[in-house]
């Protein structure tokens, strides 16, 4: 048990010491039970699977708030902090929820610098404070303030949002309106754009954070613009149509992705995105393009069977696409990978997304020269893998097939993977099939294929 603890600490080095503490509660009993089992491994697989997963996105939702203080400036972190407790405690007053911001941002500090047991003790000061609070931040967190210590935080972190408070009194218009929104932004710029964000953000709780930050960022700008001028009323009063721009632009992309998503089916669609994303970033190897690929294939399966609104907010915000681009920016950064990557990953936290989503081919990279059985590969082993196994030769194949020749039509690339797939059954049906696979092995060009490796007939 102490073997599967330790695992688990060096596997999982962001996870918060509490939350830790919790996974350990629920997984020692757990596999104290499956241990004394004759099928021992089927029951880990089957019980400990789903606290895996769970643990997993712990551990990638602490490292991803951990990046977001090092690669972005202070305002970045703060503004991620100020969406998301102004979302979770719609109810609260600004000055206390940028009091719970400051004090948010200082343990994050904190506890992604390592210091375990600060970091332990700092965010069970700062639920402690929370559950004091009760009355004027959340009436959704009374039964998880009732739990002891270690279960209190993740309880609180996990609760659903507050109600949303009547706010028809208190137009937003006053951001978009007012005579002296200029004053305001000049005289404490940090301070005004705070408010805007706490106020957008409690009248729209269901926009994913990126969303509200891309609204603010746009917000920033039209005022940096506008009040340089003579009339910056008659600047910055259109702001309300331009944020509803900015939100409907996401929205729309998102429709258009799911729309695809329908037409060509879990299995085409991440085919699709194979395609997409080897020529945004060929340097990448087949095999990571894959996976990359899969998650986000994975994602659109989740959320698009969703209305329209839960839609937007599960693609955007719900651990999907920053996530996976946090990983996709985690591997530029071990191992550059190009300059339109590290232009998106680098530039913006908020248009992040969009940035990649119009990334274009990388037209500066030269494939290197492959031999035929480097871009493709027939082998005995094929016939003793499992479907999904078989699914990912034929994907990676697919990407090699695009680095190969980015410009070739989808339908050429098919085409070869149609009689890879052919092959493999033939071959594997066959009395002799070690021979049929050598014999069968890309024998030379052959006209209008995608590479000079033609598959055998």
């Amino acid at each position: 048990m102490y073997l599967h603890v330790y695992v688990y600490a060096n596997t999982h080095p962001y996870v918060i010491l509490d939350s830790f503490f919790v996974l350990c509660w629920i997984c020692c009993p757990l596999i104290h039970s499956c241990c004394v089992r004759y099928t021992h491994i089927q029951c880990h697989l089957l019980q400990l699977e789903p606290i895996r997963k769970y643990a997993r996105e712990i551990s990638l939702r602490h490292h991803h708030l951990c990046e977001i203080g090092i690669k972005f400036n202070s305002r970045v972190a703060k503004a991620v902090e100020l969406v998301l407790l102004t979302k979770k405690q719609p109810k609260a007053n600004f000055s206390e929820i940028a009091k719970l911001t400051m004090d948010v941002k200082s343990l994050h500090e904190t506890c992604c610098e390592g210091n375990t047991l600060e970091c332990m003790f700092g965010r069970s000061q700062f639920m402690n404070y929370t559950c004091s609070k009760q009355a004027i931040l959340s009436s959704k967190i009374t039964q998880c303030c009732e739990q002891p210590a270690p279960f209190r935080g993740e309880c609180i972190i996990t609760s659903e949002n507050d109600d949303e408070p009547d706010l028809s009194s208190l137009p937003l218009s006053r951001f978009t309106e007012g005579q002296f929104v200029c004053k305001q932004f000049t005289d404490k710029q940090d301070d005004f754009l705070q408010e805007f964000l706490y106020e957008y953000s409690r009248r729209h709780p269901k926009l994913a954070v990126p969303v509200i930050l891309r609204v603010d960022a746009v917000y920033q700008n039209l005022l940096g613009k506008c009040c340089k001028l003579q009339n910056p009323l008659e600047c910055y009063s259109h702001g309300k149509e331009i944020f509803q721009r900015v939100v409907q632009e996401g929205n729309e992309h998102v429709k258009n992705l799911c729309a695809l998503h329908e037409k060509l089916g879990d299995g085409n669609f991440h085919n699709r995105l194979i395609v997409l994303y080897t020529k945004k970033a060929p340097q990448l190897s087949a095999e990571e393009l894959v996976v990359f690929t899969k998650s986000m294939a994975a994602a659109a399966s989740k959320c698009c069977p969703l209305s329209d609104e839960q839609q937007f907010a599960c693609i955007e915000d719900s651990g999907k696409a920053k996530l996976i681009l946090g990983a996709l920016c985690r591997r530029h950064e071990a191992k550059p990978i190009n300059a339109g990557v590290r232009h998106c990953c680098e530039d913006s936290y908020a248009f992040r997304k969009p940035c990649f989503d119009d990334l274009p081919a990388d037209e500066t990279y030269v494939s290197p020269s492959l031999s035929c059985d480097q871009v493709i590969s027939l082998k005995e082993d094929l016939c003793k893998a499992p479907e999904e196994k078989l699914q990912t030769e034929k994907q990676k194949l697919l990407s090699n097939l695009v680095k190969q020749n980015p410009h070739a039509a989808e339908t050429q690339f098919q085409s070869v993977i149609t009689d890879f797939t052919r092959l493999v059954e033939m071959c594997c049906q066959a009395e002799k099939r070690e021979m049929c696979f050598q014999r069968k092995n890309f024998l030379g060009a052959q006209a209008g294929r995608v590479t000079k490796c033609g598959l055998g007939r």
